[in-house]
């Protein structure tokens, strides 16, 4: 077995060829922490929107389209080409976004659209200091104590993959809900956030009675906007309350959309949420997708969530006090064994995406 030299590096042969491999990839690593800060301004900025569907582009063309200063724009559009997020043609000194890259970058209404996973990372940077005093004391990071940025960019990333799936797959896969919606149902969303899950299903069921809750009132009052701009506010209302206390009872549907697991006490949330539902009633909880089993976490959407885990779940239920504090990778059968307990006895994974579990809980 090694021994540690005092400077704490192992003392016996090193295989040097690993350590340039793993050295190549931190690099990579730390130039795309970097560029996600360009992709964060190309996005904010309107340049990638700018750039879709327009063909080749000078900097000077696309500064002018923009607003923008061309010195800054060349300097963002050669980084964007080094990232191979846009190519470049110097016969002609043009630089074009892909139709395909357009797609994840550029139409917030693509289901493919990702760039809202960047806004949030100026909120997550900003936090860090917070975070080495959470790890040293054992206390938490409120959400309320994140900037703005992750409110708006955690909305933003979730709601193009709510907006494609929630009605036709997710709705559809929990037995008999659609039915029941399309009558005209009593409907509770539990930590809403800023409300685009709520608001898609009051577009889809206009019969159908809608109430969100969340207990950061910015948020609340975001999703009251949100509500008048796509004209749902008369069957949708928009409240400050926890998921522990929200008012209320005889719902045929309470859903938990990527929020059950930033709760202190999911158990309680579940309690409640089983006292609060109508006979029949059903629970829908989506929630990331990550294993509880750290090894089966190594690809690109594990490795995101669980970061992201560290950055801000896991600081958010901690913040609480909470009896738990599950992380986004507690896994389905620590989450089963929680509703269980709660009075929610059948369980059933209704659907899947890359980035969601969707299941279907009720008593």
């Amino acid at each position: 077995m090694a021994t540690s030299t005092s400077a704490g590096a192992p003392s016996g042969a090193v295989d040097q060829e690993r350590v340039q491999r793993f050295l190549e990839k931190v690099i990579t690593d730390g130039g795309a922490a970097v560029a996600g800060l360009c992709t964060s301004l190309g996005d904010r900025l309107g340049l990638y929107t700018a750039m879709a569907g327009a063909g080749p582009l000078t900097s000077a063309r696309l500064a002018a389209r923009t607003g923008l200063v061309e010195r800054y724009v060349r300097e963002w559009l050669d980084a964007q080409v080094a990232g191979e997020y846009v190519t470049y043609a110097p016969g002609t000194d043009t630089y074009q976004l892909p139709d395909e890259h357009a797609a994840v970058l550029a139409d917030p209404d693509r289901s493919t659209y990702a760039a809202g996973f960047f806004t949030m990372l100026q909120a997550v940077y900003a936090t860090e200091d917070s975070l080495m005093d959470a790890f040293r004391t054992g206390e938490g990071v409120g959400w309320e104590e994140h900037g703005p940025a992750l409110f708006a960019g955690t909305a933003k990333f979730f709601r193009p993959g709510y907006a494609a799936a929630l009605v036709p797959e997710w709705l559809t896969a929990l037995d008999g809900v659609v039915e029941k919606l399309e009558r005209g149902a009593r409907v509770a969303d539990v930590g809403c956030g800023y409300g685009y899950s709520t608001t898609l299903m009051a577009r889809a069921f206009p019969r159908s009675c809608f109430r969100g809750f969340d207990f950061h009132r910015p948020s609340v009052e975001a999703a009251r906007g949100i509500a008048a701009e796509r004209g749902v506010a008369d069957r949708v209302s928009f409240d400050v309350a926890t998921a522990q206390d929200f008012p209320g009872e005889g719902f045929d549907l309470i859903t938990f959309f990527d929020c059950l697991h930033d709760i202190g006490d999911p158990g309680g949330a579940l309690r409640h949420a089983e006292h609060a539902l109508a006979d029949g009633g059903t629970c829908m909880i989506v929630e990331p997708n990550a294993s509880g089993h750290a090894q089966e976490n190594t690809n690109p959407v594990g490795r995101a969530l669980t970061a992201a885990s560290v950055a801000v779940c896991l600081p958010s239920a901690l913040a609480q006090h909470g009896p738990q504090a599950l992380g986004n990778h507690a896994g389905e059968e620590a989450m089963r064994k929680i509703a269980d307990d709660a009075g929610l006895h059948h369980w059933r994974l209704a659907a899947e995406s890359p980035v969601n579990r969707v299941y279907a809980v009720g008593r």
